[in-house]
């Protein structure tokens, strides 16, 4: 009997209508103006707050996405309802949203998981979680005829980074992509997020993953996905893609005009 994850946050993060969440999309990839095109890209980073808050940040990074050819997606998320020693792949068939099925790749999966003992197979991680569910139905509206490796970090910490790092480097082709989900800092005011948030942006600049690590385990600076963030740059730095923009950087308080408290969105593009 075939296992699909279903969809745990729609109606929540984004319309749980396809006719709306299409028409929700679609707005907002026509706010996105972009100057440049890449090519030989590797990953992004994106947000996965609801889509009025952080769509249009999301949608920079997957406007650069459309109607290339990719046929795997590996989507790295952290884990904010529990936690787990280790990184879980989802042991299911499928994901969907209100746009589909999305299967997942086990062949893939059985590569990544092969001699690790830090990566494994399972639902931790899978449940309810919505920062990887929401990057999902962007991808659907980007991308044709592609698998996807779901993958959960329960441990941000710089063994568990630098383990899946090394094996998705080792595996990994160049039809192949890697979804970094992270917001930035919560709740501070605009000021203070502006800081906060500026460091992480500069460390993601410089592909300088044991500094974002370093400053994130000082309260230097907030990422709640720093640990996917600094798995795609390390993947990146041993597959020398030397290369990466900030595509945009905001904040809830550009939606709501409340600078009290805000919490904070980055996307990127990393190439060569």
């Amino acid at each position: 009997m075939k296992v699909v994850r279903e969809p745990a946050v729609a109606g929540m993060f984004y319309s749980s209508s396809k006719n709306k969440l299409l028409n929700d999309i679609e707005f907002l990839f026509k706010e996105v103006k972009l100057n440049e095109t890449y090519e030989n890209i590797l990953g992004i980073v994106s947000p996965h707050a609801g889509y009025v808050y952080s769509g249009k940040t999301a949608a920079y990074a997957y406007s650069i996405l459309k109607g290339k050819k990719i046929n795997r997606v590996i989507i790295i998320s952290p884990s904010h309802r529990e936690y787990f020693p280790g990184i879980s792949v989802y042991n299911g068939d499928a994901y969907k949203t209100p746009l589909g099925e999305l299967e997942v790749d086990k062949e893939f999966v059985n590569k990544l998981i092969d001699g690790e003992k830090l990566i494994f197979v399972g639902m931790n991680g899978h449940r309810n979680e919505h920062a990887l569910e929401v990057q999902l139905p962007f991808l659907q509206y980007v991308l044709n005829d592609f698998n996807i490796v779901p993958v959960v970090m329960g441990d941000q910490r710089k063994i568990f980074v630098d383990a899946l790092a090394k094996k998705i480097s080792d595996i990994i082709d160049d039809k192949t992509i890697i979804v970094a989900s992270s917001d930035l800092s919560h709740f501070h005011s605009k000021e203070k997020a502006t800081k906060l948030d500026s460091i992480v942006e500069e460390k993601i600049k410089k592909l300088d993953a044991d500094g974002l690590m370093h400053s994130l385990e000082n309260n230097l600076c907030e990422a709640c996905g720093g640990g996917p963030i600094a798995t795609l740059i390390k993947t990146a730095k041993q597959m020398n893609f030397d290369k990466v923009k900030i595509l945009s950087r905001t904040d809830s308080g550009d939606v709501t005009g409340d600078s009290s408290e805000v919490v904070g969105y980055l996307s990127a593009v990393f190439y060569k």
